[in-house]
């Protein structure tokens, strides 16, 4: 049993990168069903948001399984090997386990105490439960990890005030723009992220939301919410001509704005300023909307600004938080190290308790005359001597797993007691 777990996230890889695992990720593909195929991986769960992809994994062996993953994400991102070996980090063992639990903990978030990442791992922990691609190791990690990230929202505040993405991209506009009152918003997009940033706008003055969907019923329903007026994909080009900022993010597989759009809606609205948040990945707005002129385009990874601030006045809950999950680290790798003694302590308890049967029977069938309760008196003397023998040897093998020492007392016991066929 070793845990893996191999990625990228928005420290280590451009956006260009993630959105091209992304987009090769979103073509129908089953990425659990294609990592369980590589050799070595007995459990796996893929984890992929804006800010990163990664696969965690339950391995026989390290190096085949780290080189199967490896293969699957330079296939998918259709990335060249020394292009992939420079965003992808490799964690092992308890350093996997500590990455995972700084993860769902949002302490790895481009935005810390963010709650969005903690259901995004949730989801991909369904997902791994429903491709049967889980066992016991990673259905005890992941929900020690859910509560490690329990802890540290209850125990530190690092939650308070914490920005989210869309947050960011508001303070973004308010920085370029000077102030929202009066402005004219389009939320491209009527998923969470575009729920969250309808709530900042409003909050900030804004005064006309729009919001444009794929399904026109979801654009509908957002934009009740927040007395905002909906508008169908297919005006998608006419009502760029009255807004001054859109925030797009959806799941499209290609861009919903290019250039050529926004040229055609700057020569009708007299070349007044147009403000673009692009919050998806893959990419909603095409790059090079970016070089018209009175454009400005900004997309996800152009917010660290905005979240540095956010970090800096974290950083003592910060500490906090990685204490918890120092502690939790501990707990699950004594927990994990325990497994290596449990086969043989069943096998000896197992070889004892048929050793006490046959031995029992022996001596009760010379002993007929015997009240009933009298012989069960002797088979609870009998268990209870069993018990006491076996106290020692199986607390001693315990403690030297705690210690993660306990495979040459293993190799005795086995030897000792003759618990392996010959």
């Amino acid at each position: 049993m070793n845990i893996v777990l191999i990625g990228m996230n928005h420290k280590t890889a451009p956006l260009e990168i993630r959105e091209r695992l992304a987009f090769s990720c979103g073509e129908g593909l089953d990425p659990l069903r294609e990592i369980l195929k590589g050799p070595q991986v007995m459990e796996a769960l893929y984890l992929a948001t804006c800010n990163r992809v990664e696969v965690l994994a339950n391995t026989l062996e390290v190096s085949e399984a780290v080189d199967s993953v490896k293969g699957f994400i330079l296939s998918q991102g259709n990335l060249a090997p020394g292009e992939m070996e420079k965003c992808l980090y490799v964690h092992c063992g308890s350093d996997a386990v500590r990455h995972l639990f700084r993860v769902a903990s949002s302490l790895d978030s481009m935005v810390m105490g963010e709650p969005q990442i903690l259901g995004q791992v949730k989801d991909a922990y369904r997902q791994c439960v429903a491709s049967k691609a889980s066992g016991v190791i990673l259905n005890r990690l992941l929900h020690q990890a859910f509560r490690v990230a329990k802890r540290v929202r209850t125990e530190t505040a690092i939650a308070q005030n914490a920005v989210s993405v869309s947050f960011a991209a508001v303070e973004l506009a308010k920085k370029i723009l000077g102030h929202l009152q009066g402005r004219t918003i389009l939320l491209i997009g009527a998923g969470e992220m575009s729920e969250l940033a309808a709530r900042h706008l409003i909050r900030h003055g804004a005064e006309r939301i729009i919001v444009a969907n794929r399904t026109y019923a979801r654009a509908v329903r957002l934009a009740e919410e927040f007395h905002g007026f909906p508008v169908d994909f297919e005006h998608l080009e006419e009502k760029l001509q009255e807004v001054d900022i859109v925030i797009s993010s959806t799941g499209a597989a290609g861009y919903v704005i290019t250039r050529e759009m926004i040229q055609a809606a700057l020569r009708r609205r007299k070349n007044r300023l147009l403000f673009l948040i692009d919050i998806a990945v893959p990419r909603d707005i095409d790059p090079a909307a970016g070089g018209v002129d009175n454009v400005y385009l900004h997309n996800i990874d152009d917010l660290q600004a905005v979240v540095d601030e956010n970090i800096r006045g974290r950083l003592g809950e910060a500490e906090k938080a990685e204490r918890i999950i120092d502690d939790e680290v501990v707990k699950f790798s004594e927990w994990l190290n325990t497994l290596e003694v449990v086969p043989t302590i069943v096998s000896l308890r197992e070889k004892a308790e048929a050793i006490m049967k046959d031995e029992l029977e022996k001596t009760l069938a010379g002993m007929r005359h015997l009240a009933d309760g009298e012989k069960k008196n002797i088979e609870i003397l009998a268990s209870s001597i069993v018990k006491k023998i076996l106290h020692d040897p199986i607390t001693g093998l315990k403690e030297e797993s705690q210690n993660g020492s306990a495979i040459p007392f293993v190799a005795v016991m086995r030897r000792l007691f003759k618990l392996d066929p010959k």
